[in-house]
């Protein structure tokens, strides 16, 4: 996972992490508990609408440009586009996801029709499958992709087998609460974890443009919420746990407790520290 982490890193471009915003993590959240899904599905359908809509992004930016007017009207054309099948695209993400869980409820194509045409969209099932395909083909089949969960609970288990004194059910099951409470606050939390790493109320365009990596470090959000999630169940192991995590991952023990900071923040609403 870790050098999966670091490949995945090392291939980022700006936008990253776009989609991932609150709407489209509420939605999902919410069609997955709709449609009695597990946590993994959720997880792996936030991921998989990220990067289908980032290739789409590639591909726009890629595509080559006659003329000015030409081109602005490419880009509007191709904009309007993706904004009109997003809905369509986000529910093929929970569909492929449903069945990539090895979950006894995969969310079939009658299921997804009503839902969309509950929310007036006229869609065919010829046309949910075309999107599934469209899905699977951007993403060149590769969507058994590692969400941040994979991570937490691999690193749970290395905690578990290295005599951590946490057991690891309660830690999971808080771990599995926050990790929904961050999706759904990634960018409040992220922009308390700049400025505390600045020590600046306002970052430079610089800064920001920089700090997108760390907004995609499956490893660092992995320990920040374990690190959490193990203050809130018992503060006497805390400092323990973290040590453990910077031991297992090299991460260092401030950039652990600053995330951690970040997330408690808008936990309690406080800017005690």
């Amino acid at each position: 996972l870790a050098t999966e982490n670091e490949q995945h890193l090392s291939m980022l471009h700006s936008p990253a992490g776009s989609f991932r915003g609150t709407r489209a993590a509420e939605f999902i959240f919410l069609l997955s508990e709709k449609w009695h899904l597990d946590q993994p599905a959720r997880y792996q359908a936030v991921e998989l609408l990220e990067r289908f809509m980032m290739k789409q992004v590639e591909h726009m930016c890629e595509s080559p440009r006659e003329s000015t007017n030409s081109s602005q009207q490419g880009w509007s054309s191709l904009r309007e586009q993706l904004c009109d099948t997003f809905v369509l695209r986000l529910v093929s993400c929970i569909q492929l996801a449903s069945k990539l869980s090895l979950h006894y409820n995969v969310v079939n194509s009658n299921t997804a029709l009503k839902f969309l045409q509950s929310l007036k969209y006229s869609y065919t099932k010829q046309e949910l499958l075309e999107s599934e395909l469209a899905v699977l083909e951007t993403l060149q089949f590769q969507i058994n992709v590692s969400t941040p969960l994979a991570y937490i609970e691999l690193l749970i288990e290395v905690l578990g087998h290295n005599g951590c004194l946490l057991p690891a059910k309660p830690l999971h099951q808080m771990c599995v609460q926050l990790l929904d409470f961050f999706y759904l606050k990634r960018d409040t939390i992220y922009d308390t974890l700049l400025n505390t790493a600045i020590e600046n109320s306002t970052p430079s365009e610089l800064q920001i443009a920089k700090f997108f990596i760390v907004k995609e470090d499956f490893m660092l959000l992995a320990v920040g919420i374990i690190s959490t999630s193990a203050f809130i169940l018992n503060p006497e192991h805390w400092k323990q746990v973290v040590e453990h995590l910077n031991c297992i991952t090299g991460i260092t023990s401030q950039s652990i407790s600053e995330f951690s900071y970040a997330v408690l923040k808008h936990i309690i609403g406080s800017t005690t520290p």
